[in-house]
């Protein structure tokens, strides 16, 4: 069984180097262009109203993540900030937020709001197109939500969640369903690719998927959890 174990996790570790060898060129260009120097108020007005399903289900989408007072959750791609000011109080004054973006406007309004609203266990981290920039096992869940389609280099990007997550540390994956012959043409031209290419991309990563949930209509929400390589692959 340990001879088992061991080639297990010599593949894990083979496919993952040969996954970021090949993320040499970005997997989308252009498609993070809107984000260098985005339009504060026509984005809050895009991702904070009626109509918008992240929207519509936030509430639904804090309770399924099943966040825990004391944890540390970091906000892939916070945007302006919606579900970042509310899981704060989920966490609690001993826990964390660390809302990630590539836009330092939207990290800017994050940081403003948090401080109205006296929130402050909110942590602002600028993330660049191939890598989170967080701290190793720093964090126990890394939420993603309407932005691995985004990452431009998803193994390289995975990759760094994978260092900052702690031992049992969980990605959550919120993106758009995409169909063709169901989904919206904005949907079918703008996200890359269905839910089961970016699963495969996200176990290839040294992840498992541990739950699916279907309580949206345009979107679906899947956990993962983190699989630890062995001593002896880490030291190859």
């Amino acid at each position: 069984m340990s001879h088992l174990i061991r080639i297990v996790g010599i593949g894990f570790f083979v496919l993952l180097t040969a996954s970021l060898a090949g993320q040499e060129k970005s997997v989308r260009p252009g498609i993070n262009k809107p984000f260098e120097d985005p339009d504060l108020p026509k984005f809050i007005d895009t991702f904070e109203k009626n109509g918008r399903e992240i929207y519509d289900y936030r509430k639904e989408i804090v309770e399924a993540c099943k966040l825990k007072p004391g944890i540390a959750v970091a906000d892939i791609g916070a945007g302006t900030g919606l579900l970042t000011r509310m899981f704060s109080p989920v966490v609690g004054d001993k826990g964390k937020v660390y809302a990630v973006d590539i836009a330092q406007k939207f990290l800017d309004h994050v940081k403003k709001t948090c401080e109205e609203k006296g929130i402050k266990n909110v942590v602002t981290v600028r993330c660049t197109e191939a890598s989170v920039e967080l701290p190793a096992n720093s964090i126990d869940i890394a939420f993603i939500c309407d932005t691995y389609h985004h990452f431009e280099f998803p193994y390289k990007t995975m990759a760094s969640i994978h260092k900052a997550l702690k031992s049992g540390g969980q990605v959550i994956l919120i993106d758009f369903h995409r169909i063709k012959g169901e989904s919206t043409d904005w949907v079918m031209n703008h996200v890359r690719a269905g839910q089961e290419v970016f699963a495969k991309e996200i176990e290839d990563s040294g992840f498992k998927q541990v739950e699916e949930k279907n309580f949206m209509k345009q979107s679906y929400f899947l956990r993962f959890e983190k699989v630890e390589r062995k001593k002896e692959d880490k030291a190859r």
